[in-house]
């Protein structure tokens, strides 16, 4: 079975690491066989907002955020992983590792 993540981006500008690290958490995803939905939270506003599906299924949720996450609340009971927004440009797998170790616990 797939794990199932899901993910919200956010960088103070609300621009380029916002996609940077959207992109990032995708690629990642897809090399170790994981499905990922990112919602991003940029200059423009949200993109591909994650539904109330979308949270339900999540196994897990990632903040990679240098701002507030807007609509939070829809996170509730849900293992959150927060980093910085450039942590998964950095090292996107590791931080899906990360993530899903909250699992375990």
């Amino acid at each position: 079975m797939k794990r199932k993540i899901i993910a919200v981006t956010a960088c103070a500008t609300g621009v380029a690491h916002t996609y940077m690290a959207a992109q990032a958490l995708k690629k990642a995803a897809q090399k170790k066989g994981y499905l990922i939905k990112v919602e991003t939270q940029g200059a423009t506003g949200i993109e591909n907002e994650l539904t109330e599906k979308d949270v339900k299924i999540g196994e897990v949720v990632i903040f990679a955020v240098d701002t507030k996450v807007r609509n939070e609340e829809r996170f509730n009971g849900k293992d959150i992983l927060k980093v910085p927004v450039a942590a998964p440009i950095k090292n996107a797998e590791k931080i899906l590792d990360d993530a899903l170790a909250l699992l375990d616990k």
